[in-house]
């Protein structure tokens, strides 16, 4: 395969490392397949060196004007997605939608959004961006919880690492998992986190419970996925009854008891399927599905494969 050309965005206030890690990454595909790889280049508004939001200058190779037509256009988050030069974003409307693929890092969403490239597709951001992205284009449908989100060509990823688990999926889909799992390693980076994963585990999702009782409830939850953990057993073990235990645990943790387990028993699930050499079966009574077949509708529900799928693409026993 000839190499592809990834052109990087520059503005002032961009964040350094949603420049640098997928730069890394792609860069590192490379020196791994000589001759084949990727071709990087930058670009700003009039060529001008930026100025990184950690006060790192940056001189780009080109003025955007002058670029040609990449096949991946990267656009990074930071600051100055807030405030931007509108020229930025005419520029992403006018070349954009000829571009084979388009990537968005962390607050970058908010420029292709500006631009409306992501209008009618599913997106994701930084957690922190994604109620402004949600409510300045309606069109956008957003989706806070994934650390990236594929919508046909256009590909968005939440934070700085989060750019980094993009690229070397891109990586991956253009050159081979052998290949970004070796870019991975040089990286010290784990290449198993699919684009489904949360942004945050189930624990820090949820809010922690202000009461007491709630409070352990959560964590021992957390510590026994495998037990009883209906509403009522739930209830009998904070002392409420079921119907306070559900009403108050929801108010507090913005969850319902329910979904909070189910995220709990997913979660334990897959680091299961990652880092140990259990049965399906076996990992299926752990986590308190009972049956394999309970455990791999959970996963096709959530994560959209089943849970023999997922050891096979996330974990380091199965290669």
């Amino acid at each position: 395969m000839a190499k592809r050309t990834v052109l990087v965005v520059l503005f002032d206030d961009v964040q350094s490392l949603d420049v640098s890690g997928p730069v890394e990454v792609f860069a590192g595909a490379s020196v791994g397949r000589p001759g084949a790889g990727y071709e990087i280049r930058t670009a700003s508004l009039g060529g001008a060196p930026v100025r990184t939001s950690s006060g790192l200058t940056l001189v780009p190779d080109l003025d955007l004007a002058d670029a040609p037509r990449p096949h991946t256009l990267l656009v990074p988050g930071g600051p100055g997605t807030r405030n931007f030069d509108p020229r930025l974003t005419d520029w992403l409307r006018e070349r954009g939608p000829g571009t084979p693929r388009l990537m968005s890092v962390c607050s970058g969403a908010l420029l292709l959004a500006a631009a409306g490239l992501l209008d009618g597709r599913r997106a994701t951001s930084h957690w922190t961006v994604c109620e402004q992205l949600a409510r300045e284009h309606p069109d956008v449908e957003v989706d806070p919880d994934p650390i990236f989100v594929r919508d046909g060509n256009v590909a968005t990823s939440a934070g700085v690492t989060a750019g980094i688990d993009l690229a070397l999926a891109l990586v991956e889909e253009d050159h081979g998992r052998d290949l970004a799992l070796s870019i991975a390693r040089h990286l010290v980076v784990y290449l198993r986190r699919p684009g489904n994963q949360a942004q945050f585990s189930a624990q820090l999702a949820a809010q922690t419970a202000q009461r007491e009782p709630l409070r352990d409830v959560q964590r021992w939850i957390g510590e026994h996925p495998g037990a009883d953990l209906s509403v009522e057993a739930l209830a009998a073990r904070a002392r409420l009854s079921p119907r306070h235990f559900a009403r108050a645990f929801q108010a507090e943790t913005g969850v319902t008891p329910g979904r909070y387990v189910e995220r709990i028993r997913i979660e334990h699930a897959r680091r299961l399927l990652e880092d140990s050499t259990d049965g399906i079966a076996q990992i299926s009574r752990t986590c308190g599905y009972g049956t394999p077949e309970a455990l791999r509708r959970a996963f096709v529900k959530t994560l959209g494969q089943s849970p023999a799928e997922y050891r096979r693409r996330f974990s380091p026993t199965s290669r």
